[in-house]
């Protein structure tokens, strides 16, 4: 993302410990209720799906904290391995679906240093009555990828209602692609990945299902589930229809929520949202492309963060819309989605004018959205 490395650096623990006010949707119906602050860098919230009701906030620099009634401890503490700042850092957060019975969660982070950066995805697991005693040395390292830059590195792991593990990766950084990686699938950057991280094959601590689109392609990574995507930096499945909706973040021109589908091409670096990339391919075909459900230009926002289809029961209104953002100016909207999961209007929600850095859903399917400045905030209706 683009304005993001500046944030970041000139942000402090004083100017994120400031109170947090409700905001207002800009029709009155809806609020964003703070529900904690006084965080360092948040950049992903989730809920465990164990039916514990318990809360879990991302912290960029390298801590995962859980709150419960209403109170904070530390989950997970990596900060020793973890290069921070800009686009890097301890960036998602995915708990196994039989969590509650094997305690078993994943995480995506950086490490290394410039020249040598790479992405991890490593498996850690919570033991104890309350799953709550995690030890942080005691790590599986499931996959590292180098990254040539410091941009671009995604960030997202989201477990499928098939229940394989989905990555995102970004293509590597800079601007435009250079290193053309969106297109080539002889490589995992601007891509989502789809791995099995229930079985071990060829020495490997994941298998690569068989039912993946390019198995069968000698010349292709066999986890790659999706291509053509510039930095997927989050995305998320409908836990109704299982659609999988991701936000592909653009270069100069436009920002674009995608239908992922298996095998899709996203165009990118040929296309930009739903334009051809500039200084790129000016006169490519479209057509040859798995078109964005939704593009919007630079008057609308500059970094879009993919966000959730609403099943939660706090603002019932919204049921079935799916809710995004833009990092770039903290505007929220609501999407209306046809039958077949593309976009049938949308809706300015809230003009927050926040920089947010993820929304996230709990247990129930509450919506949270998360401001890198420090605070949380949980979607209701303003009674």
């Amino acid at each position: 993302m683009r304005a993001l490395p500046l944030l970041l650096a000139l942000l402090s623990w004083p100017a994120m410990a400031q109170a947090a006010a409700a905001i207002i949707s800009t029709d009155g119906h809806y609020a964003l209720q703070p529900v904690v602050t006084g965080l360092k860098s948040p950049d992903y919230v989730t809920g465990a799906g164990d039916g514990s009701g318990r809360l879990f906030i991302v912290e960029q620099g390298g801590r995962i904290l859980a709150r419960q009634n209403g109170r904070l401890q530390v989950f997970l503490d990596i900060r020793d391995r973890i290069e921070s700042g800009g686009e890097k850092g301890l960036l998602g957060l995915a708990f196994d679906p039989h969590f509650k019975d094997n305690g078993r969660f994943y995480v995506d982070y950086t490490s290394g240093v410039f020249l040598s950066l790479e992405s991890v995805i490593s498996g850690f697991r919570a033991i104890g009555k309350s799953l709550m005693v995690v030890d942080a040395n005691d790590e599986t390292l499931i996959m590292r990828i180098p990254q040539p830059f410091t941009n671009h590195n995604g960030g997202q792991l989201a477990f499928g209602p098939d229940g394989m593990l989905y990555i995102g990766f970004g293509d590597g950084g800079l601007a435009y692609d250079p290193l053309g990686s969106g297109q080539d699938l002889g490589s995992v950057l601007g891509k989502i990945l789809r791995i099995d991280v229930h079985h071990r094959q060829y020495g490997r601590q994941y298998a690569i299902p068989a039912d993946n689109p390019f198995v069968a392609n000698a010349d292709a990574r066999g986890e790659i589930w999706a291509y053509g995507l510039r930095n997927p930096w989050r995305f998320s499945f409908d836990a109704t229809t299982g659609r999988l909706y991701a936000g592909d973040v653009g270069q100069d021109s436009r920002e674009e929520i995608d239908l992922i589908q298996r095998g899709g091409n996203y165009g990118w670096n040929i296309m930009e949202g739903d334009i051809c990339t500039p200084h790129i391919q000016a006169d490519c075909d479209p057509r040859a492309y798995a078109p964005p459900i939704l593009a919007y230009g630079r008057s609308e926002g500059q970094a879009v963060i993919g966000g959730y289809v609403y099943r939660g029961k706090a603002a019932p209104q919204l049921a079935g819309r799916y809710i995004f953002g833009d990092y770039g100016n903290g505007r929220i909207w609501a999407v209306r989605l046809a039958p077949d999961g593309t976009a049938a209007g949308r809706t300015l929600l809230f003009d927050t004018g926040m920089h947010i850095s993820s929304l996230g859903v709990d247990d129930d399917q509450e919506l949270y959205v998360v401001d890198i400045a420090g605070t949380v905030y949980r979607l209701t209706a303003n009674r």
